[in-house]
């Protein structure tokens, strides 16, 4: 079945009139109706009952005619938004972010490029450290953005974006929350809030047990909603990278000893075909200077 067919359906369903329908569609009435022959030939049965002077459409071109259109006009949508990609009217990214890192990282750049395209289609994917990996090998992400990305694949494209620090994150209510300086002796008798969705976990925990702190007994938060919650209603203290937004009603602080940090990387396919706004938002995240976003978000 060729669209050329259907659209000349279409035209003699709209008329009943196969001159007129050919007038309308440019084209000689013996090829219109050679083409909608074809059609009838195809679908098995005829379309029209050719009838002096209006056509009519018989009891098979009835039921298909609702098809018929629905198909075309899905046809003639796909060319459409095929060309306005194609001519930069339209823009697509699709992006993949593990649980720790926090999607205001982008917005200063989404908000910069989309005044560059009439119409943005985003499309983000959440996943742990594998998931994300799996998201660019199937193509279902363009770029990806994680702390580590364990992945052994020679295909995957790592740049660096920045390195940041971990600090305690605090209820303002807390006592420690009036301390100048908080050490790890402050801490063994608190209650921790795991982030175990963050890539550096592992690490992070390793580090606290060599300080004395009994992380096997913390809770284990799912994600940065549900800690930033349980820090507000004072449930615990968490440590957090500089980059994760808090609310006023919470605070950070700095722990005496406490070395963990985590590089956060921008992700790719290595040789596959990237879509203008992925590429732009590519160039935008590897030229953006992220000092000046850590030092505003990880003050204490």
């Amino acid at each position: 079945m060729e669209m050329h067919q259907v659209r000349y359906f279409l035209a003699v369903a709209r008329v009943l009139n196969f001159t007129r329908a050919a007038d309308d569609c440019n084209v000689t009435q013996p090829s219109l109706t050679r083409a909608i022959k074809q059609l009838e030939a195809e679908l098995g049965g005829d379309l029209f009952r050719r009838e002096r002077p209006a056509a009519q459409l018989t009891e098979l071109g009835q039921r298909m005619h609702p098809l018929l259109k629905q198909c075309y006009e899905a046809a003639t949508g796909a060319r459409e938004l095929a060309s306005s990609f194609k001519s930069g009217e339209v823009g697509a990214l699709r992006i993949a972010l593990t649980h720790s890192v926090d999607l205001s990282l982008l917005i200063p750049h989404l908000e910069q490029i989309k005044r560059m395209f009439n119409r943005l289609e985003f499309r983000f994917l959440r996943g742990n450290a594998r998931e994300v990996a799996e998201y660019l090998k199937k193509g279902e992400a363009e770029l990806g953005i994680a702390a580590e990305i364990s992945e052994d694949w020679n295909r995957l494209d790592t740049w660096p974006l920045f390195t940041e620090n971990f600090q305690l994150v605090i209820n303002r209510n807390h006592p420690l929350s009036a301390r100048d300086k908080i050490d790890f002796g402050d801490l063994r008798a608190e209650q921790l809030l795991s982030r175990n969705y963050c890539e550096h976990a592992a690490r992070l925990n390793s580090s606290l047990r060599e300080h004395g702190l009994d992380v096997d007994r913390s809770h284990e938060i799912a994600s940065e909603r549900d800690l930033i919650e349980l820090l507000e209603a004072d449930i615990g203290v968490a440590v957090v990278p500089d980059t994760a937004p808090i609310p006023p009603t919470l605070k950070r602080a700095g722990v005496e000893g406490l070395d963990a940090r985590r590089t956060v990387n921008l992700y790719g396919v290595a040789g596959r075909e990237r879509t203008a706004v992925a590429s732009t938002v590519m160039r935008m995240l590897r030229g953006t200077n992220w000092q000046q976003f850590i030092d505003r978000n990880g003050t204490p």
